[in-house]
């Protein structure tokens, strides 16, 4: 009888169910890893191991003990290199070169990655201190953009449009920064809407690539956080040929090799398309199930398979089947949740609720996203439709809350 394979994920936020599940479906043993015992996933993994994911030598001691066939940290950024760093010490599947996993996971290491190749990029730099970076101040081409070099979920991301504004946002970001650094880039005004989906590669070669339209709530306290994201996107079919051109250049430039990827792009008012990120992990917000809800893509089994050294099922290139939206539930108002409104005639596009909170549960204000409550996955058959219904997301869907 075959040896059960044995998949150890990083993390333990709800974004780990559709890979726990597809795991199970292929007869693979789960271990969870993170410092947080009550964190969701753990519930349906098979073990838990209470262990900084952040912590290599820790993470590939226990990996070692526990005997694992494939490692990966899906949607759970700060676990990447982690992962690529155990998958490589242990010879196990991997994303591709654990430098190159760092420099895709690094902002100002990315930056300057994309310079030296001349991929279009924003003007960045990064620095290890406030004063460092309040030095230099004929430097800033505003508006800027000022964030951690590593965090993940928009935290500790603000924008700068004057020099004496500089200091709160450097010391917002570095709060939020993992290795004490950030970056300070130019803010590329964008074109349209900024793109964040899910792509794969398979052994270096980008077999599916989506665009997304990301879009975000004004109202909420950190407007850069996505409040929902739209399928197709508003890009041309030549900026999106551009880009996948450039999206393959650079994972060959890295030689990286089989998994999903989290990026992010947009198209500067300049008209040139930019590459913002690019993570070897599936996205948060669903977004590798909204591509197979929306396309019959399975990249969430296809990884799975894959971080173990499995054959992975058909990955190709296809469209979205009509137009699809994510709405990501969020508060405006702290308090205790009390319901859900969403106007009746809204009810033939939604496609699915998912709501993670209970009534009397306590609710934050939209500042990072994991203030999230919940999803509503919608589909609409124009064009026109859909633009209406996330232009105006917030007279047709409401977030109710009691004070505490």
């Amino acid at each position: 009888m075959a040896k059960q394979k044995r998949l150890m994920l990083l993390g333990g936020l709800r974004y780990l169910l559709p890979v726990i599940e597809a795991a199970h479906k292929q007869g693979y043993y789960v271990i969870t890893c993170d410092y947080l015992p009550h964190n969701i996933a753990h519930k349906y993994s098979d073990e838990y191991v209470n262990v900084s994911i952040v912590d290599k030598e820790a993470v590939l001691k226990v990996a070692r003990e526990k005997k694992i066939d494939g490692i990966m940290s899906f949607a759970v950024d700060p676990g990447v290199m982690t992962a690529s760093y155990v998958q490589n010490e242990m010879g196990l599947p991997s994303f591709g070169p654990y430098e190159s996993v760092c420099i895709l996971q690094n902002k100002d290491r990315f930056r300057a990655f994309l310079t030296q190749h001349g991929f279009n990029v924003p003007k960045a730099k990064g620095f290890g201190s406030i004063e460092e970076a309040l030095k230099d101040r004929t430097w800033y081409p505003w508006p800027v953009i000022v964030k951690p070099t590593d965090s993940a979920g928009s935290k500790g991301v603000s924008r700068v449009d004057r020099y004496e504004d500089l200091q709160p946002a450097l010391e917002n970001a570095f709060e939020h920064s993992i290795s004490g650094r950030v970056i300070v880039e130019e803010f590329i005004e964008k074109q349209g809407c900024s793109s964040d989906s899910d792509s794969f590669s398979l052994d270096g070669k980008l077999v599916f690539t989506s665009f997304s339209a990301q879009r975000f709530d004004k109202n909420a306290t950190n407007e850069y956080v996505p409040a929902a994201y739209s399928w197709p996107s508003t890009f041309t079919h030549e900026q999106e040929v551009y880009l996948r051109s450039e999206l393959q250049r650079l994972l060959s430039l890295l030689h990286m090799q089989t998994s999903i990827y989290n990026i992010e792009t947009r198209i500067g008012t300049n008209g040139k398309p930019y590459i913002m990120e690019v993570s070897p992990r599936g996205g948060g917000n669903r977004l590798a199930e909204m591509a197979r809800m929306g396309t019959g893509i399975d990249m969430i089994t296809a990884c799975t398979r894959a971080c173990v050294g499995d054959s992975i099922p058909l990955i190709e290139q296809r469209q979205f089947d009509g137009h699809w939206a994510e709405v990501i539930l969020h508060s405006e108002k702290e308090g205790k949740f009390k319901q859900l409104n969403v106007l009746p005639e809204m009810d033939p596009y939604i496609k699915q609720t998912d709501l993670w909170v209970n009534i009397g549960d306590e609710i934050r204000t939209f500042s990072g996203a994991n203030d999230a409550i919940g999803t509503l996955v919608l589909r609409f058959d124009t064009d026109k439709k859909l633009v209406n219904a996330m232009t105006n997301v917030n007279e047709w869907c409401k977030v109710e809350t009691e004070c505490l």
